[in-house]
């Protein structure tokens, strides 16, 4: 199992209030100096908290500010001051003021006419903030407060974790039961509140990592500096820039490097000490939502987590973490998968393989699915139970949901293959794209569309990773024990650090492909003094090395492939096609996702291995009959739907995989519907073919040809005429009984199927829809000696569980619901039956107004009475299309 380090999220333990390695804020305050200079007053802002800042500068320009802006309750406007300060008139006061009182006098020149001089003062305490909280009259014991969240940038805040651990938690048999049932101890996402992020030693480590006193730029760190995933709407009151080129982002980029390096600092220990005395591992999910770089710090937690909520299903963010994971030799990258916000009880699971496969394509290989919830009574709650977060995130993957025992065990049958696929050996990834953020925002990076098109894959490197211990160059390949990136990319929209720049230039001595696209990148920028100077000569340096190449946007694809390097996966298709790419000692793997939208074309590997389809969604491996061989590289027709995943391996040492005919099926037909290698004679291919106008014909690789007359075989044929009898989920009529859901029976009948809520007595409904109908076979044919069928339902919106003649089929992906159905026909009546589990919302939504989680009314309900937010619509349900009967002609070709 993981564990948690501490409540809630894991961000704190038990501890005495004032325990110095507990969180740390910084409260800044500011007041107008009058316009004759003078000021005598108390300081702003005096005993809240220690003192550690006192500076005035020479305000040249104010602006009231507004913005638009996500917080935990929604999209918001806000206002705040904006002022522009004159870098030179910065001023660090150490006295002048009273220690005791705060009472501070100070004679500064008169401020000329439309502009005035300001204080600004900054406190330091422990926020009290708890991860936990817990309301007591007693405080005897450490365990009557709660727990406190600790401070995540010093050492001294793991010591506190660390040393509750030790005296409480590690105690009788516990250490040797938790390292024979533990697998990783466990942090969520830094979801702390600060007014100002800082740790009380932050000022020294700062000055000490760059030479000079963050004190005196105290004023730059005031906006946007806290928690910037969940303090949105609450950036700060004022926010200050310098009347210089970079506004005095220098300033504020240092700063974040030293919250980066303390949180390493926290990392570390934190990590040594699971490690050694735990003997377990750490996983975190590191930095993202807070003011700094995710990717310098992944390197340092043992699994790293992200999570599908914050990405929001980006393929690009998820590169950008997992490039440093890679790189560092992560083995298994982890994500918090499926919450969404707005969607408790609604979250359909198309929805969620959605997430999951493209966390997949990212370079995710665990997913941990959010959440199953606490099923037994629960004060101030009502059917359907315990639900975290008000009803706002999905979702209680339990027997809450109808899809629990008639759904989930295919999808997480899936999910287990899939990810165990892409946890084999070690990813290898095309080409690296240099990427700095000092807060990592999750913008797309590398914004042109030439390297997807094509099949290229690719990840992001901070220049903290290319300083790493495993960022080193062999024979022009980077990390070639890891990712083995052939070439690094540097956009024209990044600013590079003169570290960096040294560290490129040995890389293209070394032989590594480094190319600047779309012109040369900005200087990154640093407080430091003298930089600027060394950037110029240095990229001009850069830029006359060997291997060093200037590219147009869009055109990196076109330049790598003009220095003979191919992609591990190309692609020729007409859609949106990711990839990736995995090697062990004996096999390579390749993942296809098709976004969104359906594609059609052909991929080609660098390999020449015998190939294999991999069905995670049955565990099916069988040969694939279909391909051309080019010298060493292997040209494979695919068509997939939207959403679908296609996984292959290639391998010529393996017999679990099952043997491969010497003889292959070099081209075929577009009406080709299937072609495999005959169960019960490897010579044989079974191929099946469509109806279509034209002969259908199949080219074997040494050179033998098929032709077949598919013409007359029958058209496609919707079934109709449906019975469908609806298990309606209900609440039980006193809400407060939690111990189970009301369910009973209706019959309905249709003539095509359609969402229950375009029927006017399942409107509100959620449940389980059984659907039957049936068909008559063969069609009339001079084929039906050789006929069978493939069975199609388009548009599954939940799950569908297909049974024919009542046998069961094997699981279905709901992105390509679509089956051949052969094997269980018989002449003349055929039954079809179809099991769809639905979300819970229609249900839920109607009667909301009347539920309540934990003591308080589910969010929705809050935010449309004092918000006016609108409750989430119903949401379709049920089979929506019709469901298609698609005969086919199969044909035995020996060789």
């Amino acid at each position: 199992m993981d564990f948690i380090l501490g409540p809630n999220q894991g961000q704190g333990v038990p501890a005495d209030a004032t325990n110095p390695g507990l969180q740390w804020d910084m409260i800044p305050y500011t007041a107008e100096v009058p316009q004759n200079g003078s000021f005598e007053g108390i300081l702003p802002g005096w005993a809240d908290g220690t003192l550690v800042s006192l500076v005035t500068a020479s305000v040249s320009s104010t602006r009231n500010a507004s913005a638009q802006v996500v917080g935990t309750a929604g999209a918001s406007n806000i206002t705040y001051q904006e002022y522009t300060l004159k870098a030179d008139s910065l001023k660090r006061h150490l006295q002048g003021f009273d220690e005791n009182t705060g009472h501070f006098k100070i004679s500064l020149p008169r401020a000329p006419t439309g502009t005035h001089y300001r204080i600004f003062t900054f406190y330091e305490r422990l926020s009290g903030y708890r991860n936990l909280h817990f309301e007591s009259s007693r405080h005897e014991t450490i365990f009557d407060n709660g727990s406190y969240a600790v401070d995540h940038f010093d050492r001294a805040g793991a010591q506190v974790v660390i040393d509750f651990w030790q005296q409480h938690m590690l105690v009788d048999g516990i250490p040797e039961l938790l390292h024979k049932a533990g697998r990783y101890a466990w942090e969520d996402s830094l979801e702390l509140p600060s007014n100002v992020t800082w740790s009380r030693t932050l000022a020294s480590r700062f000055e000490k990592l760059f030479g000079y006193q963050l004190e005196l730029y105290m004023p730059l760190i005031t906006f946007k500096q806290n928690n910037l995933a969940v303090q949105g709407d609450s950036p700060g009151s004022f926010h200050c820039i310098l009347d210089t080129p970079d506004q005095g982002q220098g300033y504020v980029n240092d700063y974040r490097a030293a919250l980066v390096d303390g949180y390493r600092e926290y990392l570390e220990t934190l990590g040594q000490w699971v490690r050694q005395t735990l003997r377990l591992q750490l996983s975190v999910q590191p930095a993202y939502g807070m003011p700094m770089d995710m990717q310098a710090v992944i390197p340092y937690v043992d699994v790293p987590e992200c999570e599908s909520l914050s990405f929001v299903d980006s393929v690009d963010s998820y590169r950008q973490f997992t490039g440093p994971a890679h790189l560092s030799g992560k083995r298994i990258i982890s994500n918090e998968m499926g919450a969404v916000r707005g969607s408790a009880f609604s979250l359909h699971i198309p929805d969620l393989l959605f997430s999951i496969n493209r966390a997949l394509v990212g370079g995710v290989n665990r997913v941990v699915i959010h959440g199953q919830t606490y099923s037994g009574s629960y004060f101030g709650t009502t059917w359907p139970g315990y639900t975290p977060f008000r009803y706002l995130f999905s979702d209680p993957w339990s027997a809450k949901l109808p899809s629990w025992e008639h759904a989930l065990q295919s999808v997480l049958g899936y999910i287990g293959r899939a990810q165990y696929i892409q946890q084999q050996g070690v990813a290898k990834t095309d080409v690296a794209i240099y990427n700095k953020q000092s807060a990592t925002a999750f913008v797309t990076v590398y914004d042109q569309v030439d390297l997807l098109k094509k099949g290229w894959s690719y990840s992001y490197l901070s220049p903290e990773n290319l300083l790493g211990p495993h960022a080193t160059v062999q024979d022009g390949v980077l990390a070639p024990e890891g990712p083995a990136w052939k070439a690094l990319v540097v956009p024209s929209s990044q600013n590079i650090t003169c570290a960096a720049l040294e560290t490129l230039s040995l890389f293209a001595r070394r032989g590594l492909p480094i190319l600047l696209a779309g012109g040369l990148p900005g200087e990154y920028a640093t407080g430091s003094k003298g930089h600027h100077a060394d950037f110029a000569s240095q990229l001009q340096s850069l830029v006359r090395t060997e291997n060093v190449h200037q590219v147009k946007a869009g055109q990196v694809a076109n330049k790598l492939l003009s220095l003979n390097i191919r992609p591990n996966v190309g692609a020729d298709v007409n859609g949106t096609l990711y990839t990736t790419w995995r090697e062990d000692k004996t096999s390579r793997y390749a993942m296809l996702y098709a976004d969104l939208d359906p594609l059609r074309g052909s991929i080609t590997v660098q390999s020449s291995a015998k190939p294999y389809f991999l069905d995670p969604w049955t565990g099916e491996t069988f040969p694939v009959a279909v391909y051309q061989r080019y010298n060493d590289s292997t040209t494979i027709p695919i068509s997939l739907s939207g959403n679908q995943t296609l996984f292959l391996a290639f391998d010529d040492a393996s017999e679990q995989r099952g043997s491969i005919p010497p003889v292959h099926i070099n081209t075929t037909s577009a009406s080709l519907v299937a072609a495999k290698v005959d169960n019960n004679d490897e010579d044989v291919f079974v191929v099946s073919f469509k109806q279509s106008k034209d002969v259908s014909k199949v080219v074997l690789s040494n050179g033998t040809d098929y032709g077949v007359n598919t013409a007359n075989i029958p058209e496609p044929f919707q079934l109709v005429d449906w019975n469908l009898t609806v298990e309606h989920w209900e609440a039980p009529d006193n809400f407060s009984d939690l111990a189970g859901t009301f369910k009973y029976n209706t019959s309905h009948q249709l003539d095509t199927p359609t969402s229950w809520t375009e029927i006017p007595a399942l409107v509100n409904t959620s449940g389980i829809g059984f659907y039957s109908t049936s068909f008559e076979w063969p069609p009339l044919t001079e084929l039906n000696y050789c006929l069978g069928a493939y069975l199609h339902i388009p548009n599954v919106k939940d799950a569908v569980i297909v049974s024919i003649n009542e046998v069961s089929l094997p699981p279905l992906d709901p992105a390509h619901a679509h089956i051949d159905i052969t094997e269980h026909l018989v002449n003349g009546h055929n039954l079809v039956q179809v099991l769809v589990p639905t979300t819970m919302w229609n249900y839920v939504r109607s009667v909301i107004g009347n539920l309540s989680t934990a003591g308080s009314q589910p969010l929705p309900v809050t935010l449309q009475k004092h918000m006016g937010a609108p409750i989430s619509e119903r949401v379709a349900t049920g089979l929506l299309s019709p469901v298609t009967i698609i005969p086919t002609v199969s044909m035995k070709l020996h060789f």
